[in-house]
């Protein structure tokens, strides 16, 4: 279905009276640079939450903002299409750079940010050495392999990348699969772990890199395969992440993402540094649609037993959609010249 572009009066009204306060366009302004809870917001504008929370209910009511629920923390962000949020990203374009207020709300919001970063930095650090066994405490780590390496299959691709290495255990996983493989990692702790593994290994094709997740140190479209294997969570904006990952990949290239599914253990937030509590089927779709990939398959891997404190994993596996469109295109022409 189409975009819709256009707005009646009566919409046009709406959106500018919703926006048309200061405080509502300094939320739409930080709702469109990522998802916040309400206590962020409260935060970064120095407001109280029943007034931050009125005024959020108001941009919701002229579907400006989306809110969604994650455990008990309830998230907001700027709707990602329709004629209404294009009038309002428009609006913040045209707004000056240096506007004090503005930009204040900018800083505070990279602040923020930063300590959420460290916080997960500091996390992996002190874990590096047992990163494994923390894994296993979720769900059989085995069962997981053996389902990824199932979906994956077995056909050699030339290149790998593996976004958030770790241990460098996706690179042991797939080493008779790829002939070149470069893993990823934002804690340099952890770096060392994965190197000294596959030198254990005696894995020499692969090589481990430090690297932003989101700004990675690699030319795009040069890996046919890239993974993501139990980073998402830790990441307040893990479709960002998925955009950078599509970025790497080939025509034709898949991206694997193994992740939780929604639960609601509300410790691993602070016990594990855990930013989200897993990810439903329908935003996973709807990060790999935006990021021009198409989802292929999918994998839940519960856990044995009825225990409330354990986790059920997700595979999913999508592919970018270049290849079929350069494909389908000469088709398509040969029909239109009546061929």
């Amino acid at each position: 279905m189409a975009e819709q572009r256009e707005l009646s009066l009566d919409a046009l009204v709406d959106v500018l009276k919703a926006a048309g306060e200061p405080t509502r366009m300094r939320l739409l302004a930080l709702l469109a640079a990522g998802d916040l809870t309400v206590t962020d917001l409260t935060e970064i504008l120095g407001q109280s939450q029943p007034r931050i929370s009125r005024h959020l209910k108001l941009l919701a009511e002229v579907e400006l903002v989306d809110r969604y629920q994650e455990g008990a923390w309830a998230y907001f962000r700027l709707r990602q299409e329709g004629a209404r949020v294009a009038l309002v990203r428009a609006m913040l374009a045209s707004a000056t750079t240096d506007d004090a207020v503005l930009s204040r709300d900018a800083s505070r919001l990279v602040t923020l940010k930063k300590a959420r970063a460290e916080k997960a930095q500091a996390y992996f650090s002190r874990n590096a050495a047992g990163w494994d066994e923390l894994r296993r405490l979720h769900v059989s780590e085995r069962d997981v392999e053996t389902a990824l390496r199932d979906m994956v299959g077995d056909e050699p691709v030339e290149s790998l990348l593996d976004l958030g290495t770790g241990t460098g255990r996706i690179l042991q996983l797939f080493e008779g699969l790829y002939r070149r493989g470069i893993g990823i990692d934002a804690s340099r702790d952890m770096l060392a772990v994965a190197r000294s593994n596959l030198d254990r290994a005696g894995i020499t094709k692969a090589s481990i890199r430090h690297g932003d997740i989101f700004n990675l140190p690699l030319d795009g479209h040069a890996f046919d395969l890239v993974t993501i294997h139990q980073v998402l969570h830790f990441l307040e904006q893990p479709e960002a992440a998925i955009a950078e990952a599509a970025r790497m990949l080939t025509p034709g290239g898949r991206l694997v993402i193994i992740d939780f599914a929604p639960h609601g253990l509300e410790h691993l937030r602070d016990e594990h540094a855990h930013a989200r509590l897993g990810f439903s089927h329908q935003a996973m779709t709807d990060w790999l649609a935006k990021a021009g990939l198409a989802l292929e398959k999918t994998t839940d891997l519960s856990p044995e037993g009825t225990d409330e404190g354990k986790l059920t994993v997700t595979i999913w596996l999508a592919r970018d959609q270049r290849a079929v469109e350069e494909s389908e295109a000469p088709h398509q022409r040969m029909q239109a010249g009546g061929i």
